[in-house]
């Protein structure tokens, strides 16, 4: 029976390769960049006196995750049909509902019946969620001012102008 066990490679193959690049690609700076941001936007919303204590107390817990600023990100302020805003966010349509199950508990979203199409449901902001979302606004505001002070007004513009045409492309390569 043949042994299933790796086979190591050699120190000299090893050698002739960098490790270094894994730590400092823009998938990797990306991501590590808009995990922090997001911390930091959470943090300030757990202290923000706009959003219901409740709220604030979830936020202060980790209890809300970048996954359920997705909905604050991406519904829309007249409302968004389920489908929509599953795409607009990048997710499953299963994975949104289970975000909007929650946010109708935390009272911030409601789920109404379209008049148009009775299978479809609409999802729109409570006054409670645009309080959430006008404390969202406040806590990015501050948090980009944060990277600004940080990085310089220079570099921060650069940065901002280049994500901004990144995301706006095709995806496809020129």
């Amino acid at each position: 029976m043949a042994s299933s066990a790796p086979i190591a490679p050699s120190a000299g193959l090893l050698a002739s390769y960098s490790d270094a690049w894994r730590q400092t690609h823009l998938g990797r700076l990306l991501g590590h960049s808009m995990r922090r941001f997001d911390a930091r936007v959470m943090q300030l919303m757990a202290h923000a006196v706009e959003v219901p204590l409740a709220l604030s107390n979830l936020a202060a817990r980790d209890q809300v995750s970048a996954a359920h600023i997705h909905i604050t990100r991406h519904l829309s302020l007249g409302g968004d049909r389920l489908t929509d805003l599953a795409e607009r966010a990048g997710m499953s349509k299963q994975a949104m509902a289970d975000l909007v199950e929650q946010c109708l508990a935390w009272g911030l979203v409601t789920r109404e019946v379209d008049t148009r199409d009775r299978r479809m449901r609409w999802i729109r902001f409570t006054p409670t969620g645009l309080s959430w979302l006008q404390a969202f606004e406040a806590a990015v505001a501050q948090a980009e001012a944060e990277f600004r002070a940080e990085v310089g007004d220079d570099i921060a513009t650069v940065v901002s102008l280049g994500l901004e045409a990144y995301s706006a492309s095709s995806g496809k390569p020129a």
